[in-house]
């Protein structure tokens, strides 16, 4: 009888460290200068001293992953885009609240170990923690032969931010008479993507199908990068009056942004004001999807909604252009009962 190993049970220690050795190379873009080096490689150390010139600095904390995106980046063989996803999906929650994101940790769990690949994947989360201002500290790749297949995969991150206590956005403070702001997407982002998935199973779509509308195959489009906001909203919310924030992810506009509502206000919504990018309507289309939902499903083309006073909409407006973000007035805040319509 021959002897057991672990690489026989299909782990493979020696890809594993390889990979580390293949992501050093851009972890150096994904760093801030309160990140402590750690020789042991077991945890990420930040220097938390720089947290001393708050008056009361709140900690803030999100975790996310990107959802059956990953099939899409698999079935592609694409993979430096979809890390880039994990941070737009975490560092634009911490964002809501007013939070600077500081760092993030990332957790891979794949059937089979492909250095290149997961090197390809830590890439795009160094990339995105770049454009976010916030460090990668540490993460994790996990080897699940068995119960993955060797070419399957699946990520998740977990990140940290700040907010000084007095500057915490939010609902209490939208007042009716404020103005919403919506701020372009990037596409889909990475919400939605089962319906995404069963439209190219039951119709004849595939991923390779080039689209008029679109210029490109619809499986680039599909895997266009989530856009992240974390540093245009902040800039945002320090030169202008900013009450709140709504991150356009599962559930659509309309729910997204009543989190960000008090009980005693409403938001109205004018769909007239904004042609969602072609995407939206092709899937729409091509899948006979009801609008209402592909309301609730997708973003249709707003990644993020900015609440803010009506004196400041026309700053905050020529800031955001100033920043490249297309953003436009979207609809405003009247008394209700903590609902939004879209008109």
């Amino acid at each position: 009888m021959s002897e057991t190993s672990y690489e026989a049970a299909g782990v493979d220690i020696a890809a594993g460290d390889r990979a580390v050795d293949l992501m050093k190379a851009h972890l150096a873009k994904a760093r801030r200068a309160e990140v402590v080096h750690d020789a042991s490689g077991f945890a990420g150390l930040f220097d938390a001293s720089a947290l001393k010139k708050y008056d009361r600095p709140l900690l803030a904390t999100s975790t996310d992953g990107v959802g059956t995106k990953v099939d899409l980046a698999r079935r592609l063989g694409v993979y430096d885009t979809i890390g880039h996803d994990l941070v737009g999906m975490v560092v634009d929650d911490l964002v809501v609240c007013g939070a600077e994101p500081l760092f993030m940790t990332d957790y891979i769990a794949c059937g089979k170990v492909v250095p290149e690949r997961i090197a390809a994947i830590v890439a795009g989360v160094a990339e995105g923690c770049a454009l976010a201002g916030c460090a990668l500290v540490g993460g994790e790749t996990a080897e699940h032969p068995g119960l993955l297949e060797p070419d399957e995969f699946d990520l998740a991150g977990a990140g940290t931010g700040v907010v000084e206590a007095g500057r915490v956005l939010g609902p209490e403070r939208v007042v009716p008479g404020d103005v919403v702001l919506g701020l372009a997407s990037s596409g889909i982002h990475s919400n939605g993507y089962s319906l995404v998935r069963h439209i190219l199973r039951t119709t004849d779509l595939t991923l390779e199908t080039v689209l008029p509308e679109l210029g490109r195959s619809l499986g680039e489009e599909l895997l266009t990068p989530t856009r992240i906001y974390a540093k245009d909203c902040l800039a945002l919310a320090e030169a202008a009056e900013v009450h709140a924030y709504a991150h356009i992810t599962g559930g659509g506009l309309a729910a997204n942004l009543a989190r960000s509502l008090p009980s005693t206000c409403d938001a109205v919504l004018e769909r007239s004001s904004w042609t969602p990018p072609p995407i939206f309507a092709a899937l729409e289309s091509y899948g006979r999807v009801p609008r209402e939902e592909m309301d609730k499903t997708f973003n249709q083309g707003v990644g993020m909604a900015a609440v803010v006073a009506a004196p400041a909409a026309d700053a905050a407006l020529r800031l955001l252009a100033e920043h490249g973000l297309p953003a436009w007035v979207l609809g405003e805040v009247v008394p209700g009962s903590g609902t939004v319509s879209i008109a």
